[in-house]
């Protein structure tokens, strides 16, 4: 992805907190630099001080089209783009306003797809590169409680399956992945955007409005060793799509990929019935 040996340079938004922070120690603990991309510089004063040669900072809401142009350019070479920004939103469809729903579209969609296009015209002349779009399990399947935060997740990561089989060809890499619950502040109530209550949905979003900001560092994930992972996949021979993070992940995974397939299997004769009839002529 870049010149022999040379150190590899990451893009990272949200490189500050959660796993934007694991990300950003396990670059630099592979010899690599991080470029970090943060709302708030300030925060990232203490990681510049211990490698000043080797972590630089930009300042960016990926809201923000004019300042996404900027960040890459100030930027310079990015060899691995690693769109990580993003927040935890609970509430069910009918309970979550529209500007909400935008909110977490314009950070979690079309923010990542936003830096992507940015960065992929050097990607394309030097051949070679990596996007590592940060999805959830949520991108994958959902539940009741979490349908937007999905719909955000689920929207990059369709967008990044067409993506990776139009730029493998050209060396580059797309890898998206998929935490379930990892120790993080993602849970932290204060972090979370919960929706106003509709008193009929509480069976089955209470226990997610409940249960979400409980799992707040108590979760079994560690984020140091998922960012090994993440590092460990980029860059690889035959490298995968798709990296599951978490036995809770794997798991759930699983379990709506055997639930798609159920159904398939329900529906199949209805699925193939509809074809034309030979020698039917088409309705107008």
């Amino acid at each position: 992805m870049s010149a022999q040996n040379a150190p590899r340079r990451w893009l990272i938004t949200g490189a500050n907190s959660g796993f934007g922070a694991a990300f950003t120690r396990a670059v630099l603990a592979a010899g690599d630099h991080v470029i970090a991309a943060v709302r708030r510089p300030e925060s990232m004063a203490e990681v510049v001080a211990a490698q000043p040669d080797r972590v630089q900072v930009i300042t960016l809401d990926v809201r923000d089209p004019q300042a996404a142009e900027r960040a890459v350019k100030e930027a310079g070479r990015v060899d691995v783009l690693v769109n990580n920004a993003g927040y935890g939103v609970i509430g069910a469809v009918e309970e979550t306003g529209e500007d909400d729903v935008r909110d977490a579209m314009d950070v979690m969609f079309h923010g990542p797809l936003r830096l992507t296009r940015l960065v992929l015209p050097q990607m394309r002349e030097r051949r070679g590169g990596a996007i590592v779009q940060v999805s959830s399990m949520g991108g994958i399947m959902s539940f009741a409680g979490v349908g937007i935060y999905s719909a955000a997740k689920g929207a990059l990561e369709l967008a990044s399956e067409a993506l990776a089989q139009e730029v493998n060809p050209l060396g580059i890499q797309v890898l998206i992945v998929e935490p379930g619950a990892f120790r993080t502040s993602f849970a932290a109530p204060a972090a979370l955007r919960i929706s106003g209550e509709i008193e009929d949905y509480a069976p089955t979003v209470g226990p997610t409005r409940v249960g979400l900001p409980s799992y707040h560092e108590t979760q079994e994930g560690d984020p140091d060793k998922a960012a090994a992972a993440v590092i460990a996949t980029v860059g690889q021979a035959n490298p995968p799509l798709r990296l599951a993070l978490g036995a809770d992940a794997v798991t759930a995974i699983r379990g709506k990929l055997a639930s798609v397939a159920a159904d398939l299997d329900a529906t199949e004769h209805l699925g193939l019935s509809t074809a034309i009839d030979a020698g039917q002529r088409p309705s107008h």
